[in-house]
């Protein structure tokens, strides 16, 4: 079961909110920087959307800059996506600038600071009944798979981190997380998986 620190109280919520008003307004600069940058390399629209799993499984939308282009090949298919990262994208994610936009859902209460990352709404039927655990707390901008490995660990290790952390939740966790997403961030440490730019997709293995 989650503990009392994700399934219940304002603790949580207060806290996500004195890190994320502060963050935006003080980022606001740096965001504007990289909208402007983003629009002038990758085009229109600046801000990714995609519908995602949010707590119990209900669909919210996810918003990062844009890292890739909208090539496509002579069928009108978009190109696989290590031919669509820019240089200038790849260093959105490794810095985890592309994760701005995320802070006004925070704000917004459909994510948290801390937590599992969300992921799309094809994984949720793929999950074990473990794996869904991961569900019973809020998306986050990091979380405890993310300093731990983030997308260079397998999917299998990935998800049972995350379902950990919904059993381990604690004040001194999240802010342990905190400090630890900074180093990972400096080091810029495991930002695509073994042989993807990114992370390949989630197909079910259990």
């Amino acid at each position: 079961m989650a503990t009392r620190w994700i399934s219940g109280g304002c603790g949580k919520r207060l806290l996500d909110l004195a890190i994320a008003i502060p963050a935006a307004v003080l980022l606001s600069p740096v965001a504007g920087v990289v909208a402007l940058m983003v629009r002038l390399r990758h085009g229109r629209p600046v801000v990714f959307r995609q519908e995602r799993a949010g707590r119990a499984g209900l669909p919210i939308v996810v918003a990062k800059f844009r890292s890739m282009t909208d090539e496509r090949g002579a069928d009108g298919v978009l190109l696989p996506d290590e031919h669509r990262l820019t240089a200038f994208g790849a260093l959105l994610r490794s810095t985890s600038l592309d994760e701005l936009p995320q802070l006004w859902s925070v704000v917004k209460g459909d994510m948290s600071v801390i937590g599992p990352r969300p992921l799309p709404m094809a994984y949720v039927e793929r999950y074990s009944d473990e794996q869904r655990r991961r569900l019973e707390a809020k998306p986050g901008i990091t979380g405890w798979a993310q300093v731990n490995g983030r997308n260079a660990t397998g999917w299998p290790e990935r998800l049972a981190q995350d379902v950990w952390y919904v059993d381990h939740a604690t004040l001194r966790l999240d802010v342990r997380i905190l400090l630890l997403t900074l180093r990972t961030i400096v080091r810029r440490d495991g930002v695509a998986a073994d042989g993807h730019v990114t992370m390949r997709e989630f197909m079910g293995e259990r």
